[in-house]
C-alpha cells in the first residue's frame, strides 16, 4: 500500500495524504492516539503493534489478534502460569 493511498485510508486528506504518512514514519512527526489508531484499522493491525519496541513483540501482537477470543484467554492463563513459575 502507498503511503498516499494508506493516508486516505486512515482519513487523512488526500493532498497531504503521503506527506504525512512519510513524516510519521520518519519520524519527523508522530501520529496523536486518534489517527494512530485510523492507521492501525486501515493496516489491519491492532493499534499496540505500532508501538511494539522490537519485531518479536510485534508478532507476538500480530498472532495473539488472530486468535479467538477464547484462545486468547487460554494462551494468557498459560503465559501467566509460566512466568509464575
Amino acid at each position: 500500500m502507498s503511503q498516499k493511498d494508506l493516508g486516505i485510508a486512515a482519513g487523512l486528506d488526500e493532498f497531504v495524504a503521503s506527506t504525512r504518512i512519510n513524516r510519521y514514519e520518519t519520524g519527523v512527526h508522530e501520529p496523536d492516539l486518534e489517527t494512530a489508531g485510523r492507521l492501525a484499522q486501515a493496516l489491519g493491525v491492532p493499534l499496540a503493534y505500532l508501538f511494539a519496541d522490537d519485531d518479536r513483540q510485534a508478532r507476538l501482537l500480530l498472532a495473539f489478534a488472530a486468535l479467538s477470543k477464547g484462545r486468547q484467554d487460554a494462551f494468557l492463563a498459560e503465559i501467566e502460569r509460566a512466568v509464575d513459575t
